[in-house]
């Protein structure tokens, strides 16, 4: 069910999903009210929403969806500050992805970013109903939009739907056994996508101030991860903040890659610290879980203890399992706590974890590993 109040996005979403054998648009509706209606009579197995629409805005629906009837919503959200936030605010009521929608070029824009669309719809798709449940109370947060415009959000989706798929060889080389690292301080590798803001505010938001520090790949569209990093901020005892370069990794501080940039943890002498570069797309994505985990394996080998939580495919799968032959600790979120069982099943194919654990275990095991 696609619900915004744009004819044209309707008429372009509806074309570009028509060629999806895979997917059945059952409908389409000018606002929640029209929505309603006609879920009376079928309802979806996904629904794609704006936000900003006329007689019922998207967030209320949302609630109300959730309330009677639980069931995954991707939301369609504007690049601006306003639209980010709230979108985390949708994030947090139980939507499960996001797709970006400027205010220029709209037509063009979706046309290019069917990849994403397409991607967005299948990941809900597998969405375990169970978990689909609004997190912490909302709670108003201020972050600046340090991105202006949609022209990178757009050559990035023409980026993935055009080139292969690439390993984390593209960004930097594993170098081999770390294993002997010595270093004064651990540190945790995070990497999620699809339900995975869910699972951030059930982590974060338990650990005390003198946690290792964190560095965390969450898929996301850039100008909304500086948001995302304020509210998980705003509910937390640790800092949490949108990743900048060279910012130093310290107890207490969790650090979360920019939507469309890299993330690498890089060490000098004892010290850990972040760069945030470009660069192509890894596992189709940027930011890569792949490339943080290496990173991680390279800088602090046995000292880093990596988790992959909920998401769909298989970024950071090859990753974990680099952490894992380092010597480093490292976690799968198991099926039933997940929200799509992807990125986790594929990294315990690869044996790259030593525990699958309930998402609800997670702040206990931190604590405990960052004691020893």
């Amino acid at each position: 069910m696609i619900v915004d109040d744009s004819a044209v996005v309707r008429q372009v979403m509806l074309d570009t999903l028509s060629k999806a054998s895979d997917i059945q648009v059952i409908g389409s509706a000018p606002d929640p009210i029209f929505a309603r209606e006609k879920m009376e009579k079928e309802w979806p197995d996904v629904i794609v929403l704006d936000i900003e629409m006329p007689r019922m805005d998207g967030l209320t629906f949302l609630k109300k969806i959730m309330a009677e009837r639980p069931t995954p919503v991707v939301i369609c959200s504007s690049l601006t500050e306003k639209g980010a936030e709230i979108t985390m605010q949708a994030l947090s009521a139980g939507a499960l992805a996001i797709i970006t929608k400027p205010s220029l070029g709209l037509r063009d824009f979706i046309q290019d970013s069917s990849a994403d669309l397409l991607h967005a719809i299948r990941a809900a798709s597998m969405a375990r109903l169970q978990r689909l449940r609004p997190t912490a109370p909302v709670r108003t947060s201020h972050s600046p939009n340090t991105h202006s415009g949609a022209t990178s959000s757009t050559s990035a989706m023409q980026e993935r739907m055009g080139s292969p798929k690439l390993s984390a060889d593209a960004i930097l080389q594993a170098a081999g056994s770390q294993s002997t690292i010595q270093t004064t301080h651990k540190i945790i590798a995070i990497g999620t996508s699809t339900g995975g803001t869910q699972a951030l505010e059930s982590i974060l938001p338990e650990l005390p101030k003198t946690s290792p520090g964190i560095v965390i790949v969450q898929h996301m569209p850039e100008k909304f991860t500086a948001s995302f990093a304020a509210r998980l901020n705003s509910l937390s005892q640790i800092e949490v903040r949108e990743a900048k370069s060279n910012d130093r990794i310290l107890p207490g501080l969790a650090l979360i890659a920019p939507g469309g940039k890299h993330m690498l943890v890089k060490r000098n002498g004892t010290q850990y610290h972040v760069d945030v570069i470009d660069g192509p797309m890894v596992s189709r994505h940027r930011p890569s879980v792949d490339v943080l985990f290496r990173s991680v394996a390279n800088a602090a080998g046995r000292n880093a203890i990596g988790f992959i939580l909920t998401g769909m495919g298989d970024d950071g799968a090859r990753g974990l399992k680099e952490l894992h032959d380092t010597g480093a600790h490292t976690y799968a979120q198991d099926e039933a706590s997940c929200v799509v069982f992807g990125m986790p099943k594929e990294a315990i194919k690869l044996e790259a974890s030593d525990e699958i654990i309930a998402l609800e275990r997670i702040p206990d095991v931190i604590a405990k590993l960052s004691n020893r």
